[in-house]
C-alpha cells in the first residue's frame, strides 16, 4: 500500500494516484509530475494492514516545502476556521464592552487582599517627599463614564445600597487575646490625682543605658532624633525613686483630635498647643494606633517591625516629665496650679484608618472587621475625650487630591479619578455592606481619590458603639475660619480649660492660619462644576445622616 504525502495523508490503494487531488489536473501526467515521480517527497510502504493516520510520518528532503502543510487545509476547513476566528473576536469584544459598562472588567475583587499598595491611606500631613507616589496616574479607560447621566446611575446604585447599621462591639476579653502585650504594659488604673491617665512604671535599665535606645519613631525617623537627643539628657533627673528602685512617669492623652484630614486639625493642633495647659506628644501625628502598632512606616514599603506601645509612650515623656515635677511638688498652691496640664495626640488617621485590620485580625464577619482602633481606645481610656474637625466632604475630597497628587493635576484629571473612584466603590457595594467596603484595604488602594474619608457619619457612628456622644466634639472647618474665637472657645470648654488673659487669647485666635493651600495648587483653580455636582449627589444621602444623627443641619453643607 502507498502513501502520497502531498496529499494530506490521503489512503491511495496501490498506484492509483490520479485520486490524489493536489496531483491530479486536466493536463496532469504522472510521468511529468514531480510530485508523482517522488523527487521532493519519499513515498511510505506498509504492509497490506491499514495504518493510522498517527502513524504517517514525513521525510523532508527540500525546506523549500515547509509551508506544503498549509495548503493541505480543504477550502471548506480554512472557511470554518476564519468563521470561528470572526465569532471568537466579536465575542470577546462584547466581553469587554459589556464588562466594562457592569464594572467588571480591570476591577479587583473587593476581597482580594494582598500585600499593602502605594496608594491611599499614606500619612497624613507628613512631608511631601514621603508622598511621591501617593497617588499613581489611573490606567483605567473610563470615558464611558464622563458624562453626567451614567455617573448618576452609578450614584443612584450606590445610594440605593446605603444602609447603616449597628455594629456589634467585642469584648474586652476578645481584645486582650488580639493584644496581649498592650494589656501587659497599660494598666487599668491610673494615678487618682492627674488629669491624664498616668501610671508609675518600673526602670529596670541601669545608668549607662540608652532608654531610647530601641524606640523605633527614633530609628526610622531624622525628624525626631533631635527630640530624642534631648530626652536622654534629661530622662535620669526625671526618674522617682523609691526603697532602690527606679521609676517612671507614663502616660496617655487625655484627648485627642481624631480627624479628619484636610479639614483644619493641623490649623487647630498648632493653636491648641499655645494654650498653657496643653501638651501634645512629641510627633504631632504618630499614627500609632493605626499604622505604627502594625508596623506600616509608609504604606509604599510594606511591612516592617511593629512599634510597641512602649515606643508610643516615649512620645508623652515631656509631658509626663512636667506632671511629675507637679505630683512631686511640696508647694500645695503650686500643684493645684500645674496640675491642670493636658496631654493631646493629634492623628488625622485615628477616625477613619482602619486599613491594617485584615492582616492581623482573624474572624471577619462578610468582610467587616471584627475590631477597630476605638474599640482599643475605650479599653484602656473609657472617659478619654475625642475632638473631630470636618468639612464640606466635596471640597475635602478636592483639597486631598491638590495636596497628594503628586503630578499633572488639573481639574480634568480629578474629574476622571472621581468617576473612576465611583465606579469601583459602586462594585464593591454591589457585593458586600456599606462598612466592609469603607473599611476595605483593598478598595481604598485602588481607588485613586480617597472618597471613603468622606463618609464621616459611617466612622461617627461607629465611635459612638464605644463612647458616649458628650465625649466628641465636632466642629466644621467653616466655622472655624470664619470664627475662630468662638470655635476655641468651644473646644476650651470641652476640654475644661482655665481663662486666659486677652493676651493668651489673642495669640491663639490671631495667628495666622496652618497648612492652607499651596499657590501652585491654588492656581489650578476649583473643581470642575460637573464634577461638584456628581460629588454633591455622592455625598448628599451621607451628610443628610449625619445632620440627624449631630441635630444639627449645618453639616448638611447646602451653603459651600
Amino acid at each position: 500500500m502507498r502513501y502520497c504525502i502531498n496529499c494530506c495523508i490521503h489512503l491511495l490503494p496501490n498506484d492509483l494516484h490520479r485520486q490524489c487531488f493536489r496531483c491530479r489536473g486536466p493536463d496532469h501526467n504522472n510521468q511529468r509530475c514531480p510530485v508523482c515521480r517522488g523527487e521532493n517527497k519519499i513515498p511510505l510502504y506498509t504492509d497490506s494492514k491499514q495504518m493510522k493516520w498517527l502513524a504517517v510520518l514525513e521525510v523532508r528532503t527540500d525546506h523549500c516545502e515547509s509551508w506544503n502543510g498549509l495548503f493541505c487545509l480543504r477550502k471548506g476547513k480554512l472557511c470554518s476556521l476564519m468563521f470561528g476566528l470572526i465569532i471568537m473576536t466579536l465575542v470577546m469584544v462584547s466581553y469587554m464592552l459589556t464588562g466594562a459598562k457592569h464594572g467588571l472588567l480591570l476591577i479587583p475583587s473587593p476581597f482580594h487582599y494582598g500585600a499593602f499598595a502605594s496608594n491611599p491611606s499614606l500619612m497624613d500631613n507628613e512631608s511631601l517627599s514621603d508622598m511621591k507616589d501617593y497617588y499613581q496616574p489611573s490606567k483605567m479607560n473610563i470615558s464611558y463614564v464622563k458624562d453626567y447621566p451614567s455617573i448618576k446611575l452609578i450614584i443612584d446604585t450606590i445610594t440605593s445600597k446605603i444602609e447603616f447599621i449597628t455594629r456589634q462591639r467585642p469584648d474586652l476579653e476578645e481584645l486582650r487575646k488580639q493584644e496581649p502585650h498592650m494589656f501587659s504594659v497599660i494598666p487599668n488604673k491610673f494615678l487618682p490625682n492627674s488629669k491624664n491617665p498616668c501610671w508609675y512604671e518600673e526602670y529596670r535599665g541601669n545608668t549607662t543605658a540608652d532608654p531610647y535606645a530601641t524606640n523605633s519613631y527614633a530609628l526610622y525617623s531624622k525628624r525626631f532624633r533631635i527630640i530624642f537627643d534631648y530626652l536622654r539628657k534629661v530622662f535620669w533627673n526625671h526618674l522617682y525613686h523609691y526603697k532602690d528602685k527606679h521609676y517612671r512617669l507614663r502616660c496617655l492623652p487625655h484627648f485627642y483630635i481624631i480627624g479628619q484630614p484636610k479639614c483644619g486639625t493641623t490649623d487647630l493642633y498648632d493653636r491648641l498647643r499655645l494654650h498653657p495647659d496643653v501638651r501634645f506628644s512629641a510627633i504631632k501625628e504618630p499614627h500609632w494606633w493605626t499604622r505604627k502598632r502594625f508596623g506600616i512606616i509608609r504604606l509604599r514599603d510594606g511591612f516592617h517591625e511593629r512599634y510597641p506601645v512602649e515606643d508610643y509612650l516615649d512620645l508623652f515623656d515631656l509631658a509626663a516629665h512636667q506632671i511629675q515635677s507637679v505630683l512631686q511638688s511640696d508647694a500645695g498652691k503650686e500643684r493645684a496650679k500645674r496640675n491642670n496640664i493636658i496631654i493631646g495626640e493629634a492623628s488625622a488617621s485615628t477616625m477613619w484608618d482602619n486599613n491594617a485590620w485584615i492582616f492581623f485580625y482573624d474572624n471577619s464577619t462578610e468582610g467587616e472587621p471584627p475590631f477597630l482602633i476605638q474599640d482599643f481606645i475605650h479599653a484602656f481610656q473609657p472617659n478619654a475625650k475625642l475632638i473631630i474637625m470636618l468639612r464640606d466632604p466635596v471640597e475635602r475630597l478636592y483639597s486631598d487630591y491638590l495636596y497628594f497628587a503628586s503630578a499633572n493635576k488639573s481639574a480634568e484629571d480629578f474629574h476622571e479619578k472621581v468617576a473612576e473612584s465611583l465606579q469601583l466603590f459602586e462594585g464593591c457595594v454591589l457585593d458586600f455592606s456599606l462598612r466592609a467596603c469603607v473599611y476595605n484595604n483593598t478598595l481604598n488602594n485602588a481607588m485613586p481619590v480617597r472618597l471613603q474619608v468622606g463618609l464621616y457619619v459611617v466612622y461617627l457612628l461607629d465611635w459612638l458603639t464605644v463612647f458616649n456622644k458628650d465625649q466628641i466634639l465636632v466642629l466644621r472647618l467653616e466655622d472655624h475660619a470664619s470664627n475662630m474665637r468662638y470655635t476655641m472657645h468651644m473646644v476650651f470648654q470641652f476640654l475644661d480649660l482655665g481663662p486666659l488673659s486677652e493676651k493668651q487669647e489673642a495669640l491663639i485666635t490671631k495667628s495666622p492660619a496652618s497648612n492652607t493651600r499651596r499657590p501652585e495648587d491654588r492656581s489650578l483653580g476649583p473643581m470642575l462644576p460637573s464634577t461638584k455636582a456628581i460629588l454633591r449627589d455622592f455625598y448628599r444621602p451621607f451628610n443628610t445622616k449625619l445632620a440627624q444623627v449631630l441635630f444639627d443641619d449645618a453639616f448638611l453643607w447646602k451653603r459651600t
